[in-house]
Order: structure tokens, then sequence, then C-alpha cells
């Protein structure tokens, strides 16, 4: 027997296609095929289980939703549109010039889309650091639903989500899977074959639930079933088809992205556009328990000397930000089985409550960061330079949500020596200078290193910094200040011949290359170019224009990094200075970190060469 409550639910997944179809058919773009296959799953959400304030976003209480699915846009803002969070002349904006509704939703244009999505693959495992975030920190009941795309579970990202959600017992996530066969070009790796599905769930410890995706009480028994489970995550696998609910174009391959043919006739034949509203139940009382601060921040101090007081800075990262942890509640931790290599062991040692073992899965490491950050914590995520690059897209799209996330990379360069080229990070500061709105920071010793982690704690958006592994002398005091975008002068005099500019190891080198040079009668300044991003243009600009040439050193490939940086002083105008730069050009083999820096031409002696070199071609005054 039909009852009233299935009529409902049928009526209001009805509405979802129609007004799907009725935003790509105004945008003459979209997938509004995609949202048609989750139009029940969807709308089940909504009016039975999702407890969710849509005039309140921030309350603590509410249920996080994400479309890891994001090109289904269209069935977001449908349901937006019956929640009565959006109006009928919006939904028809979708995907104009200035309309909140992008083709892929972003937090930064609707308060209620909780990350950015579309990249596909990373809803999850985001889902899975909110779901850490509420089930170990906040302790609050409310649940994360993640709805995902049969397509994307090809995605290696989804399967560390799924492995990481099993061992940590998230029985406050269920992931939503919308089986409806069909990707982009054709059919999906295991078609409707929701066995399949399940028993690479079940192997990672989820309780598996399969349901008719089309049918509103199997969904809603689904769904009940998956909230009252214990000890486990839960996905709810689906059977649905692309397209449900007109005849010409369900379960029809080559319409992926299109907006439907005939528009009008499709929603004549969904029935019609109605005006269904829908009460979300609102999320039960609630408030955040961290603290945003809770205490003085009293920084590790390292005195000025050279081969005695010599400290690694990943060393002072690690004691930096174990003391931030202290003074800060809302500071969190996480690493990628690394920490006794990035020193972030030290944090887990005193708030281990707040650190979280991500284990070989750099892109589940960030992508919970994200999910972190998302619910207010400020995560600090920690892995060895090079394998960011694994989690680059998970960085991007951060960026693109607006996530504030401190990332930071240990054994760069070819510094680290014996290890090889497959442990160095050669890339990584292009790789962060390219992502819009970040911040890259490269110190040079321990007391610099302290206050940059805590200055990152109050940067906006993706901010990296770059550790050395090896031992590196102090010479900053630990009262020194070191503001983001600034830079250091640590030589200089009326008779310079050109400037040296270096970060981090090369800093080093610098120095002593220009002690070398001085015996030669050879002044040239050094600049400590620790802001690689944003960077000092007033500083660069005055030694451009006092010394004429710039010498860039970076142990990092000469493309991105910190002789491009150096050029983006000189880009909105005004002369343009000769800049030569030397950095890792060739393939390094292993080899002790000297040899390295030698072998690659960035070590002192290679830079008084270059400078003579210069000299002698008369090519600095």
């Amino acid at each position: 027997m039909t009852t009233t409550k299935t009529r409902e639910l049928t009526a209001l997944a009805r509405q979802l296609r129609v007004d799907s179809v009725r935003a790509a058919a105004a945008a003459g773009s979209g997938h509004p095929t995609s949202s048609m296959s989750a139009a029940d799953l969807m709308a089940v959400l909504l009016a039975r289980h999702l407890q969710y304030d849509f005039e309140r976003p921030e309350h603590p209480g509410n249920d996080r939703f994400i479309l890891s699915k994001g090109h289904a846009s269209p069935l977001l803002y449908a349901a937006y549109k019956a929640a009565g969070a959006i109006n009928e002349t919006e939904l028809l904006t979708f995907r104009r010039q200035g309309s909140r509704l992008e083709g892929h939703p972003t937090p930064q244009r609707l308060p209620w889309v909780e990350v950015a999505t579309g990249s596909l693959g990373q809803g999850l495992p985001v889902g899975v650091g909110m779901a850490l975030s509420g089930k170990r920190l906040e302790r609050i009941g409310y649940r994360v639903w993640v709805l995902c795309g049969d397509s994307e579970l090809a995605e290696g990202s989804i399967w560390e989500a799924a492995e990481h959600a099993g061992h940590e017992h998230l029985d406050n996530l269920t992931a939503i899977v919308d089986v409806n066969r069909l990707g982009q070009r054709g059919p999906t790796r295991h078609q409707w074959d929701l066995d399949a599905y399940a028993r690479r769930f079940q192997a990672f410890g989820w309780h598996t639930i399969k349901a008719d995706g089309h049918d509103v009480d199997d969904i809603d028994r689904a769904y009940a079933e998956a909230r009252s489970t214990l000890g486990q995550p839960t996905v709810v696998l689906a059977r649905t088809v692309k397209g449900k609910g007109v005849e010409s174009v369900q379960n029809r391959e080559g319409l992926h992205g299109k907006p439907l043919p005939d528009a009008d006739e499709a929603i004549e034949e969904l029935g019609g556009v109605h005006d269904v509203r829908v009460d979300v139940q609102p999320p039960p009382p609630a408030r955040m328990l961290h603290p945003v601060r809770s205490g003085h921040l009293e920084l590790p101090r390292y005195e000025i000397g050279d081969g005695e007081n010599a400290v690694a800075p990943r060393d002072a990262y690690g004691q930096a930000l174990a003391a931030l942890g202290t003074a800060r509640g809302d500071v969190v931790a996480l690493d990628g089985e690394v920490s006794d290599s990035t020193r972030s062991e030290l944090f887990a040692k005193e708030h281990p409550e707040r650190f979280f073992e991500c284990y070989i899965a750099e892109q589940q490491m960030v992508a919970a960061a994200v999910g972190l950050a998302a619910r207010g914590w400020v995560p600090y995520a920690s892995t060895f330079a090079a394998f960011f690059t694994r989690a680059y897209d998970f960085i991007r799209m951060a960026s693109i949500g607006g996530a504030d996330i401190n990332l930071a990379g240990s054994h760069p360069g070819v510094a680290i020596g014996a290890d090889g080229p497959s442990q160095m990070g050669l890339e990584d500061l292009a790789m962060f200078r390219a992502v819009h709105g970040s911040t890259v920071l490269y110190p040079c010793d321990a007391n610099q290193t302290a206050h940059l982690v805590a200055a990152m704690a109050e940067q906006r958006g993706v901010t990296y910094l770059r550790t050395g592994r090896g031992a590196l002398p102090v010479i900053y005091g630990p009262g020194e200040e070191f503001p983001v975008g600034g830079s250091k002068v640590l030589r200089m005099s009326d008779a310079d011949r050109l400037t040296v500019v270096a970060a981090g190891v090369t800093v080093h080198e610098a120095l002593a290359a220009a002690r070398l040079l001085a015996d030669e009668g050879i002044q040239v300044r050094v600049i400590d170019l620790y802001s690689v991003k944003p960077v000092d243009r007033q500083t660069l600009r005055a030694a451009a224009e006092r010394t004429g040439c710039l010498l860039t050193v970076e142990d990092h490939r000469q493309e991105g990094g910190l002789g491009d940086a150096v050029m983006d002083a000189f880009v909105d105008g005004g002369p343009v200075p000769r800049v030569v730069r030397l950095a890792v050009r060739t393939m390094p083999g292993s080899a002790a970190p000297q040899e390295q820096l030698h072998a690659a031409g960035i070590d002192a002696q290679s830079i008084a060469a270059a400078v003579q070199l210069l000299v002698e071609q008369a090519v600095v005054k």
C-alpha cells in the first residue's frame, strides 16, 4: 500500500528531477542526467534523515553533507530550493556569471556547502576528516553524509578513505553511492554489480547496505539502518538509472554533461513544475568544545652559534608545533607515517588526542586536514616534501574551496644526501607557488622556523613550510621577527658588486661564498628570502637598483622556484635586473649532503665561482 510518506517523498524526488532539468536547460549546460539518478536518494535524505538548520549553517550540531559527485550540482541546488534556502529565480541563474550556483559547488559562494567538490574521489576522504572531528574531537552527535558517484569509486583516494574510516570505526559516517552504471564515456567498471562494491567496502570494515535507489521506502530503510549501526562506517549502495524518469534519456550513453534535448517535454513527462517544500529536521542542541586559544605561546629558543648550536629546521618544526599545540587548543597535527622524520611526533607525544596518523596515504592526509579545517580546527599536516606531489589535486581543490590548511614538507632538495632523487623534494616550491592564494615559506635556521610555524596559524588558504633535514647553524636570535612577505639582508655594503638571493640551506652556502669572495676583494650582498610567496618586492627592488644583478641560489629545480619568485618582484613595472640562476639542473644520485650541493653547483665554492665569472665577464659592475 502506498502511504502518505511514500507519496510525499516521491513527489519531492520528482520535483528535484524537474528542477535539475530546468536549471541545466536555463544554463545550456550541466549534468541533469547525473542529478536525476540520485534524486530519490536526495529526497529521502533531505526530508527524513538530514538534521540541518539552513538558517544557521554554522550550527555545531548540523549534520554535514558532501556532494562528492559535484557535477550533479543541479540536484544540490534543487534540494536547496525545496528547503527554502534559495528561490526559483536564483535556481535559474545556474552557471551564469555572478551566480552563486556554480557548475561545481564551492563554500565561498554558498554557506551550506562544506567543501569544494568536482574533482572526483575527494568527497569521501574529506568526509573522513569531518567524521574524525565529530567522533574524536568535538564529540558531537552529527552525522557526515557523502553522496558519491559509482565512477569515482575507481579513484585510489576513495579506498584510502575507506580503509581509514574502517580503521577508525567512524560510525558517524555514511557514504551513499549512486550506482547508475554509466560514466562519462560509457559503462563503469562494475556497472550494476552491487556485490562487487560491497565486497570491497566490507574488506575495509564497512557495514554495507544494498538498496533500490528509486524506491523511497527502501532508501528510507537503508538510511535508518545506517544511522543505527555502531562501530563501523556504513555505505549505502543504491542501484539507480541515469536520467531516471525520462524515457528518451534514461540509461542512455552519450548524454553525460549535457542538458536534455527537449527539456519541456521531459518536464511534462516528469509531471510538470511544482513547488514542493520540505521541513528539514533541525539539529539537536550542541556547542563547539574546542577553545581557540588556551594559553601563552612559549616558542623554543635557540642560541646563535655555528657548529655547536646547529639545529635541523625539521627539529625546530616539531618543537614549535608542540609548543603551539600547548598554547592553542584548536591546533591539530596529521602525518603520513613519517612523524619520526618530520618531527611531528613531538606534537603527538604532548597532544595525542589531537594527532592523526594517516599512514602512507598522503591524499587522505591532506583531505582529512581539509575536513578538519572545515570544522574550525587549525591543521598542520606533514610528510616528505616530495610526497606532497601525490596529493597535489587535493591541495589544488583545498585552494578552490578556501580551506585554511598548513602543510610542512621535510627532506627537501639534494641536501638530504644519500637517499637519492626519489626522496628529494625538488619541485615542491614550484608546485605550491602555483596554488592560488598560497603562502610558501622556507626557513634557514631554528629560530626562523619556530616563528614561521607560529605565523602559519594566522594565515589564510594553503600555507607551505619547507623544513630542512640536516642541522644548520643558528644565525638569528630568538627575539628576531620574521613577518610573512619579508626577507632578511644578511650582508650589505656600498661596495656590493651583486646580490645573492638564497633560502633555506643555500643561505649558509651564500654566506660562506660571500666570505670567500671578500677575501678576493669582491663584496656581495646576501638576502635570505625566507618568504618565497609572497615575496619581498621592496627589498629585492632596492638590491637590484643598487647592485644591478641578482644571483639566485636554490636547492630546487630552476623552473618555478626561488628564481621565478624573485622575478615576481619585477612583474608590475620598473626596470628588470639581470637575474642569474643557480639551481639543481641534473638528476642527482646518492652522495653525502655537501657532495650533493657541490655536484648541483649550489654550494659556497660554486656560488663564489659564478660570481667571479660574472665579474671577469664584466656582467656586474
